[in-house]
């Protein structure tokens, strides 16, 4: 097994870990900053996060610059995307800190693209991310660490970070979604 590969695997196994310390049943104590306390649980769960996503930037980079793509890593990568940003939004709608229709709209356009990689990839095509794709996923990443650290360290002066960075992820993630379709109609259309 190659590294990028490796790379990807640390990914799917930092999910249970992050999962089990940001939905911690007991209480691990808070960090006080200035009058706000931030659950420490809370805060190692979102580092954990940022750390498994930070590893999707990692193993691509290593499988172009080394030519170490393989289709186990095709398949495992997006695997392993979709694993852990479904698990974050699942976390934030079971703590009331993010509302479920939004998780329901990202976790649906990433079924929906997926399936229509799939009807791509049995007809010998592959469809690549597009940079809507890798803006969406970017935007979607920044808006769940944010969720995860409530909104610090903005909170601190009032200002509504996670708010804006959570809207503008679930508008690429709509638009992305919507250019996917329309770029990949013939695909879909000659499925039937």
């Amino acid at each position: 097994m190659n590294i990028p590969n490796k790379i990807t695997i640390s990914r799917i196994i930092l999910i249970p870990l992050f999962m089990i310390f940001f939905l911690a049943p007991i209480d691990l104590g808070h960090f006080l900053i200035m009058s706000f306390e931030l659950p420490i649980a809370h805060f190692i769960g979102a580092l954990l996060f940022i750390i498994a996503a930070s590893t999707d930037w990692l193993d691509g980079y290593y499988a172009r610059k080394y030519n170490l793509v393989t289709n186990f890593g095709k398949f495992l990568d997006p695997l392993a995307d979709k694993l852990l940003m479904t698990a974050a939004l699942i976390a934030l709608v079971e703590l009331l800190l993010l509302p479920a229709w939004i998780a329901i709209v990202i976790i649906s356009r990433e079924f929906a693209v997926t399936g229509i990689r799939l009807v791509a990839a049995a007809e010998g095509q592959v469809i690549a991310a597009s940079n809507l794709g890798k803006w969406k996923t970017v935007f979607q990443i920044i808006a769940v660490s944010a969720l995860m650290l409530h909104n610090l360290p903005f909170e601190l002066i009032g200002f509504p970070f996670t708010t804006i960075v959570v809207w503008i992820a679930t508008i690429l993630t709509i638009i992305s979604g919507w250019d996917y379709f329309v770029k990949n109609k013939h695909i879909v259309l000659k499925s039937k």
